[in-house]
């Protein structure tokens, strides 16, 4: 593949509601690039864009496919994202390497909650884009329908530049609006007679041309003082001012196409050169500053070496395949670069760049362009290359917070260590999934984006580390506090030959306000206990405090004095005041009314209005208590606290209860009195846990 100038280069990611076909359209695109000799099918399993195992069983994108194609002079790096909600970590890490997109809408089903998501995506990166309304061959297929929601719910700046011939089955070629031709299509394999625009369309065609045709002059002063003396432009001049209208983001073109029949595919690849920029739209990028803040770094060719890894893949053959995006300088084969993540030096080995599982050999990878390396030592996502003379760090990806949390559990038992570690390699390939090993529950926890997500976690841990794991509910961090003043006695007397054990000690015990944690008190007047014993009797109360007392949770927010006691001047000791205190701190909690405390959650739920009297149901249901609403753009956020213990696999009963249009988000708040009840429960199975042990 021979190298391109930047302005030749487009990088462009493909986003949209699972199902929309974005995988079918990148097989399409190769095909007609000459990439490949077919059009490759999911349902076969044979494309080249998803081609992982569980992309293939599951019919499904999981990771984003890269692929670099030649098309009418220029280079297209194509990014096809993944469309379930679960991988959005894949459209996260693609978005920024990208200056353009193509969001794609299924004919026979408009504008999806995945649609508007990625949308926002787009929104917040100011990517320039095109809109394509995909499977117009598919029956129920609706333009009409496509193009009004498209302008009601992404914004009216979205116009049609190409206009379906047909729909459903008789979908057969598109009108070219700003050519005022229409291309009409026999076969599969991209070709087209070009032909005058149906009697039944020129109207629309004519009423299209007009308004972009006044679009285009509004966004160049010198288009507009031309257009207002003769009263039209050339169809360079209307593309110019539309590629500035896209550039701008005030303008969204509209295509149609049928990705499996291959009809109106080459008229989007053409959009995609002439309305979406090249690299050099982009000056420069954000960096972190020494100081922590954020600077601005300028990009381009001309500049030092700068290179972003956004993406890697793990194969078990060859190793990690990097891939990086050279926002200035070049990267070549033989460099040695600089990981300012890590403070350490890398060497570039063999550059690829990737058709999707094909690989071309390069020895560089110029600014603006796309590619992979092999093996490198130490750099992994999120980190910048560059020369250690020029040290920058290019601002890391944005990943979503994991909605979905469970424990897991080796099968096969000293099998932990082995989970441990595949987990944590194939963290390096999936940043937005997080292993956690918690110390006071004592479980490991995984953390994703959805069902779907842990599931193919979990199902790449066997294949490429040969080991398995069962799911189960999270233990809840329960904790035990006191309500009312009490004192008692911790008396510790032990004689059975030779030196016996003594120590003695009188402790009150008082609650503190939630959140105010232990406090110890050294009240002794007199020397009663000798202060030499004090810091042992903390330690023993301290031991107590964590091993709970009524349903083995660590006790809270309690305060506890002493204030009496005696000692022996042979027999006492560190040992026996520490086995003191813990008597006496358990003897005084059973006098104390003790009660189990839960941990509340602060959740917020952003959810389209027609949901919100289920949503809102299901919160209280689950002893949730709501705070309030807001309006958050077209939607409402649902403000309440809610007990962690009701907050198990939430984030699929959310997405089921409202077909995938809501989303949440939660973070701890406080811990409350857990209500009796549930009290009663969680004490009986405590020691029903304990006479097991025992």
């Amino acid at each position: 593949m021979k190298k391109y100038n930047i302005e030749k280069i487009r990088n462009i990611v493909f986003v949209g509601h699972q199902s929309s076909g974005k995988t079918s359209l990148g097989e399409a695109i190769l095909f007609n690039a000459g990439i490949t000799n077919r059009i490759g099918r999911i349902e076969d399993g044979n494309t080249i864009l998803d081609s992982s195992p569980d992309e293939i069983e599951r019919h499904i994108s999981i990771s984003t496919g890269v692929a670099a194609l030649e098309y009418g002079g220029s280079k297209i790096n194509l990014l096809d994202t993944p469309g379930y909600e679960d991988f959005v970590g894949e459209v996260l890490s693609s978005i920024p390497v990208s200056e353009g997109a193509v969001v794609l809408m299924s004919a026979d089903s408009g504008v999806e909650v995945g649609t508007e998501k990625n949308w926002k995506y787009l929104d917040k990166a100011k990517l320039a884009r095109i809109v394509c309304v995909n499977r117009m061959d598919k029956e129920h297929a609706d333009f009409d329908k496509c193009l009004a929601e498209a302008q009601r719910h992404l914004g009216a700046k979205v116009m049609p530049v190409l206009l379906p011939v047909g729909e459903g089955e008789s979908f057969r070629g598109v009108v070219d609006i700003l050519k005022n031709k229409a291309l009409i299509y026999a076969g599969s394999d991209g070709k087209f007679s070009l032909e005058d625009v149906p009697g039944d369309l020129s109207g629309a065609v004519d009423e299209w041309r007009q308004k972009l045709m006044d679009f285009a002059a509004e966004s160049d002063d010198s288009l507009l003082e031309k257009f207002l003396e003769g009263g039209t432009l050339s169809d360079v001049e209307l593309e110019k001012g539309l590629s500035a209208g896209c550039l701008a983001g005030t303008f969204v073109p509209l295509a149609v196409t049928s990705a499996t029949g291959n009809i109106g595919v080459p008229q989007l690849m053409d959009l995609m050169i002439s309305m979406l920029p090249s690299p050099l739209s982009v000056s420069q990028i954000d960096a972190v500053a020494d100081s922590g803040g954020i600077e601005k770094l300028a990009v381009g060719p001309g500049e030092p070496t700068t290179a972003f890894i956004f993406k890697t893949l793990s194969e078990k053959h060859t190793g990690d395949l990097s891939f990086i995006r050279t926002f200035s300088g070049e990267v070549k084969v033989g460099d040695d670069l600089f990981n300012s993540n890590l403070d350490s030096s890398e060497r570039i080995g063999q550059l690829y760049f990737t058709q999707g599982k094909e690989r071309k050999e390069t020895d560089s990878i110029p600014a603006g362009d796309i590619g992979a390396a092999v093996k490198l030592k130490s750099s992994k996502v999120n980190h910048t290359l560059c020369l250690k003379s020029n040290k920058k760090v290019i601002s890391g990806l944005e990943y979503p917070q994991p909605t979905l949390h469970t424990a897991i559990e080796a099968k096969a038992k000293g099998d932990m260590d082995k989970v441990s570690t595949g987990l944590n390699r194939l963290s390096e390939e999936d940043p937005s999934f997080k292993l956690e090993v918690n110390p006071e529950i004592r479980q490991t926890i995984l953390s994703g984006q959805g069902e779907l997500h842990l599931e193919v976690i979990l199902g790449k841990l066997k294949r490429k580390y040969g080991v398995e794991v069962d799911m189960i509910p999270p233990r809840i961090p329960y904790r035990e506090t006191i309500t009312v003043t009490s004192e008692a006695q911790g008396k510790h007397k032990k004689q059975s030959g030779g030196r016996g054990q003594y120590g003695d000690v009188w402790l009150r015990l008082e609650p503190r306000a939630r959140g105010e944690g232990f406090e110890f008190v050294n009240g002794i007047v007199g020397g009663v206990v000798p202060s030499k014993y004090v810091l042992a009797v903390e330690k023993g109360v301290v031991a107590a405090m964590e091993g709970g007392v009524i349903a083995g949770n660590p006790v809270q927010d309690v305060r506890v004095t002493l204030y009496d006691g005696s000692f022996h001047t042979v027999d006492s000791s560190d040992a026996a005041f520490k086995m003191a205190g813990i008597k006496g701190f358990k003897a005084a909690v059973k006098n104390a009314k003790p009660v189990i405390l839960e941990p509340i959650y602060s959740v917020e739920v952003l959810v389209p209005e027609e949901y919100m009297g289920d949503v809102m149901g299901d919160l209280s249901m689950r002893r949730g208590k709501i705070q309030g609403t807001e309006q958050v753009g077209n939607m409402q956020c649902i403000k309440a606290v809610v007990p962690l213990a009701e907050l198990h696999r939430y984030s699929t009963s959310l997405r089921s209860m409202t077909q995938g249009k809501a989303s949440h988000r939660r973070d701890f708040s406080h811990y409350e009195i857990v209500p009796h009840d549930i009290a009663q429960k969680l004490i009986a199975e405590a020691a029903a846990e304990r006479e097991e042990s025992s």
